[in-house]
């Protein structure tokens, strides 16, 4: 029996990787109206919302860990453990129709009729089934109603008609689902409210017209099938289709027709039951797209972790070969072209990790004019020839704090979502410039502080939007575009990096006047000076006298290594997995000073061995390396404190410098 939640699509903001895992965090549980009881596969309650919570009579804390037999009356739960058994034998979509006498059990044992909407939900910590749980009482007892008039009327003499037409007349309208009824011909015969509020039309506009009034073109077999059925003497029960609204809009709707007779049994017309189950669809889309995109993130950062070794192969090979070449001859002009190459490729798997959400958040101090430089050379060709991208730099220095990858997110997604309010061509245009916010302006806007901020400002030539829509920009799944043609999540995830990054963003749009998104970052310009020396061109010292024990399962990628730090005076312990580094450290008849490790290997993971070693040798240090960032990052995909890592692929001087500050 499908549960039909009836509310909007905002619902609490998720990360693209962990959405299936938000799900069950109770977030987006929280905004559905039905009662929500998520159900592992053994059976045991895993989590509930304050829906279940109150349906059921129970505290979440009292139901998370018990078998949710316990929510079925004890007549039932054979039944329910079949139900249950075949579930999981061909885990789908599923609803459970009328047919079915499914009842709930409240804490005070008290027994209530439900319906329920089974949903499989795959996460990384397991597979569930979600239950949609609704209370039926009112419908049962509304049913069982009409079930008891209809007979009525049909016994009484015809002076009591009028007084039980009007009763059932009441609890029609009492209804919020749609009720109306209509001859065999398909013209409608009778109109409740629910009709009136689902679909537009007054009653005295539609009784007397044709059914098919509320069919789109593309579904007008449907009438004539469904009388066919009627005539027939047969019931459709819970069929789902589309319907159109006085205004011209679609709702997806359940519908049940049944048979109406008269006095000797003959079919005389039929009574239909629609509901609008638009928000429901509209949430299963919501859900299925998360989990897709999900799977697309996993997908794209075990792309650029494998991507990213391969270019570290390649980065080293061209640091020896550059030492070997004369910088004047030909063959240096082509390695330093490999070495572009390799930056380019560095900046697609930054990419790809950054929609994936594996890329760590790594503040630094940037230039905001300059970024918006380099920028700017992936929106042309992501933005096609006919959008315009402006640059505008209002001062000579625009400093900010913040991490790279998140700040190219943040204006890709804005130049995308422009791109798609210009589908004939405009101009977009980024301008960067340092401006200071007073009391007095602060006041006015109450998450802002007094300061000096620097502003970015992304305005496009497009559509614009209306008041409506810019109140409900940055809400997660809030989107005006085709199903299939956004996720709504795009200017959720800017918000959530603006606001990460203690900064404040502002829209000014008007139909037909474009759109401009206006994001403050605190300026960084005192902390010029302060930022690490070790992204110089040169690398320190050569230095002696410490070991270092390399981790590596890629073979080239550990020899070239090994080769680089022993060109610069380290002396190299190598092993190519966490038990062969066990085993080399038990071997080793010297000290080990650090730990250069590999994050992603078989057998034992990086941190694994690290935290192995550090009970035999506490001072130990430690470097982590990959191209893949997820495994060293908390739940909030920020590098865990005194973590330091060393993202591939990386180049001599990042390589040696890093070390060396670690090692101090």
């Amino acid at each position: 029996m499908p549960s039909r939640p009836d509310h909007g699509e905002s619902v609490s903001r998720l990360s693209v990787k962990t959405m299936a895992d938000a799900l069950l965090s109770n977030d987006l549980l929280e905004a559905l109206p039905d009662a929500i009881v998520a159900v592992d596969s053994d059976g045991t309650i895993v989590q509930v919302n304050s829906q279940a919570q109150e349906l059921f009579g129970y505290a979440r804390e009292e139901l998370v860990g018990q078998k949710v037999e316990m929510l079925v009356p004890n007549s039932y739960r054979a039944q329910h453990r079949h139900h249950r058994q075949t579930f999981a034998e061909a885990p789908k979509m599923r609803q459970m129709g009328a047919d079915l006498d499914l009842y709930g059990r409240r804490r005070n044992g008290s027994e209530f009729p439900v319906e329920i909407a089974l949903s499989p939900i795959s996460t990384e910590k397991g597979s569930f089934v979600l239950s949609a749980i609704r209370d039926i009482s009112d419908r049962k007892r509304i049913a069982e109603e009409l079930r008891r008039v209809n007979e009525e009327l049909y016994r009484r003499t015809t002076e009591q008609l009028g007084e039980y037409r009007s009763r059932l007349a009441s609890i029609i309208d009492s209804s919020e689902d749609a009720i109306l009824s209509k001859n065999l011909d398909g013209t409608i015969t009778s109109w409740n409210r629910g009709a009136e509020r689902m679909y537009g039309y007054m009653a005295e506009q539609v009784i007397g017209r044709h059914i098919s009034l509320l069919a789109p073109p593309d579904r007008a077999d449907e009438i004539s099938n469904i009388l066919q059925k009627i005539v027939a003497g047969e019931s459709v029960d819970h069929f789902e289709s589309v319907r159109l609204t006085k205004e011209g809009l679609h709702l997806d709707v359940s519908i049940s027709v049944s048979p109406l007779r008269n006095a000797i049994g003959e079919v005389v017309g039929a009574s239909v039951i629609a509901r609008d189950i638009t928000a429901q669809k509209r949430s299963e889309a919501q859900l299925r797209q998360s989990q897709k995109m999900e799977a697309i993130g996993r997908l794209a950062g075990g792309v650029a972790h494998d991507f990213n070794n391969i270019l570290g192969i390649v980065n080293a090979c061209t640091e020896f070969l550059r030492d070997r070449l004369d910088p004047a001859t030909e063959p240096s002009v082509y390695v330093e072209n490999i070495r572009k190459a390799i930056d380019r490729g560095k900046a697609l798997t930054r990419q790809l990790l950054t929609f994936s959400r594996t890329s760590a958040i790594q503040p630094q101090l940037l230039d905001m004019n300059d970024r918006l430089k380099d920028i700017g050379k992936l929106l042309r060709p992501l933005l096609g020839d006919d959008i315009e991208v402006v640059i505008v730099s209002k001062s000579p220095s625009a400093v900010i704090e913040a991490d790279p990858g998140q700040l190219d997110q943040i204006v890709v997604n804005l130049a995308v979502n422009a791109r798609d309010a210009m589908p004939r061509g405009g101009k977009l245009i980024l301008e960067a410039g340092p401006v200071t916010i007073d009391e007095a302006y602060a006041d006015q806007r109450q998450a802002f502080t007094a300061g000096k901020y620097i502003q970015l400002a992304v305005s496009d030539t497009g559509f614009g939007m209306n008041e409506a829509t810019v109140s409900r920009i940055f809400e997660p799944f809030f989107t005006t575009k085709e199903i299939g043609k956004g996720t709504g999540l795009g200017l959720a995830t800017v918000y959530g990096i603006v606001k990460q990054s203690g900064g404040h963003i502002l829209v000014y749009s008007e139909p037909g006047q474009g759109t401009t998104f206006k994001i403050y970052f605190p300026s960084a310009d005192h902390k010029i000076g302060l930022a690490s020396k070790t992204d110089a061109e040169t690398v320190g010292p050569k230095r002696h006298g410490n070991t270092i024990l390399l981790v590596e399962d890629d073979e080239i990628m550990r020899g070239l290594t090994r080769q680089l730090l022993q060109e610069h005076g380290y002396s190299v312990v190598e092993a190519d997995d966490g038990k062969s580094a066990l085993e080399c450290v038990q071997s080793h008849q010297g000290q080990i000073d650090l730990l250069l490790t590999d994050v992603v290997m078989r057998r034992m993971s990086g941190p694994e061995l690290a935290e192995r070693l550090s009970v035999s040798h506490p001072t130990l240090k430690v470097v982590y390396m990959s191209g893949y960032t997820g495994e060293l990052m908390t739940n909030r995909e920020v590098l865990k404190p005194g973590v330091t890592l060393l993202e591939k692929p990386f180049t001599r001087k990042s390589l040696l410098n890093t070390i060396h500050t670690t090692l101090g």
